[in-house]
């Protein structure tokens, strides 16, 4: 069997940086210093297909955990998916078809290639165990826990106290997700805060199948660009991974002061020390937090397309927001029927697919979010007509320029 050396630097980085917990801290330095390669497990929930800086935050710890040698399992949850897993949510996730799963998972294993090498990782299906799963095999994996422990798991205690439907379905999530660790025989598994609790149902488990309970790492929750809710599509406040190079370097910029060290801790190798000073440099007023935040879009930006692209990036933004200037590559409106044959700027934003809907439209109007030829237009009923060379802004990075 092959070893694995693990210098202390390596181990330091790997326990503290961009960690919440480390459960069992002192186990888990000692299995990671026995030599022994280590089976690490990560859980793939393909409910959705667009990822965003928050999951390349677990990304970058995978990988470092595959540069010191050891095994990484990425488990597809191909079965749970079908159920939802609610963790942080207040309310029953729908059930998806397997062949929306199987096209998200695709996605999924596409993007985290970014960052992990997908080639040294195994990656299991959760049909492999589960699709032959019997009723049998079912009641005997629910006999290992109880009602009352699952109740310890805050958005399920939450909806239970609130009087909101808690299904039964619901409390197989945690038992099913802690079976995959059985399953795989998990020596660590990787994850964020938000799956300390089905983490710790594993650990709980895996004892009764005759396995030595999983150890685990959990990593924060990225807060979004709206400065106070977690990074979620959901909310769109979230940076994807996929984001052209000025549109990924405007949302990094766009994030309040107060979160960048989260980022540049989670998100960069920039050494702590370089960090510390860093940062010191800016309460103390020494430097601008701009000029730091403008460091951490060139480092995000470079890691996910290139340092050529980091920089026109930065020049692009340099150009537009401190020189007041329009972007260099405006998008371009075609002049059709249906933006001719619009009333109102609600009825424009619609046609010229800078909007989602009416409502949609109708909210970035009345949050001033809306200019035409760089006059604020705040009242949804303001009349329109089509003109070619027309400038839409929408926000602070969406544009679009009629045709003609």
């Amino acid at each position: 069997m092959a070893t694995v050396q693990t210098s202390e630097a390596a181990l330091d980085t790997l326990l503290n940086r961009g960690v919440v917990d480390a459960v069992v801290r002192t186990d888990l330095e000692r299995m990671l210093q026995s030599g022994k390669p280590l089976r690490i497990k990560f859980g793939v929930d393909p409910s959705r297909p667009d990822l965003h800086l928050g999951h390349a935050v677990g990304f970058r710890k995978i990988r470092q955990f595959q540069e010191l040698g050891h095994h990484v399992i990425v488990i597809i949850g191909d079965w749970t998916a079908r159920i939802g897993d609610p963790s942080g949510r207040s309310d029953t996730r729908q059930m998806l078809s397997a062949e929306k799963v199987h096209a998200n998972a695709q996605t999924y294993l596409d993007q985290m290639g970014k960052i992990v090498d997908v080639d040294k990782i195994e990656v299991a299906w959760q049909t492999s165990w589960f699709e032959d799963f019997s009723l049998e095999d079912v009641v005997r994996l629910c006999a290992k826990y109880t009602v009352n422990r699952m109740l310890d798991r805050d958005d399920f205690a939450t909806r239970y106290k609130g009087g909101q439907a808690v299904s039964v379905v619901e409390f197989l999530y945690p038992l099913l997700q802690a079976y995959d660790s059985v399953a795989i025989e998990a020596d660590v598994e990787l994850g964020g805060t938000d799956q300390y609790f089905n983490f710790q149902v594993a650990r709980d488990i895996m004892p009764a199948h005759g396995q030595p309970p999983q150890q685990f790492l959990t990593w924060p929750l990225l807060v979004g660009t709206d400065g106070t809710r977690k990074m979620s599509k959901s909310y769109d406040n979230y940076v994807a991974i996929t984001d052209e190079p000025n549109d990924m370097y405007g949302k990094v910029m766009s994030l309040s002061d107060d979160v960048m060290r989260d980022y540049f801790e989670t998100l960069t190798d920039i050494p702590v020390g370089v960090l510390d000073e860093m940062f010191g440099e800016m309460e103390a007023e020494r430097r601008n937090p701009r000029d730091v935040k403008a460091e951490l879009a060139r480092e995000i930006v470079t890691q996910f397309h290139d340092e050529a692209a980091a920089g026109a990036a930065e020049a692009e933004f340099v150009r537009m927001f401190r020189q007041r200037a329009l972007p260099t590559d405006i998008p371009e409106i075609p002049l059709d029927s249906a933006l001719q044959e619009a009333q109102t700027i609600v009825d424009a934003l619609i046609a010229a697919n800078l909007a989602t809907s009416r409502s949609d439209a109708r909210r970035l109007v009345q949050q001033g979010g809306v200019r035409l030829d760089n006059t604020r237009i705040t009242d949804t009923n303001t009349p329109y007509t089509a003109k070619p060379g027309q400038i839409f802004q929408v926000g602070k990075r969406k544009f679009g320029k009629v045709a003609g």
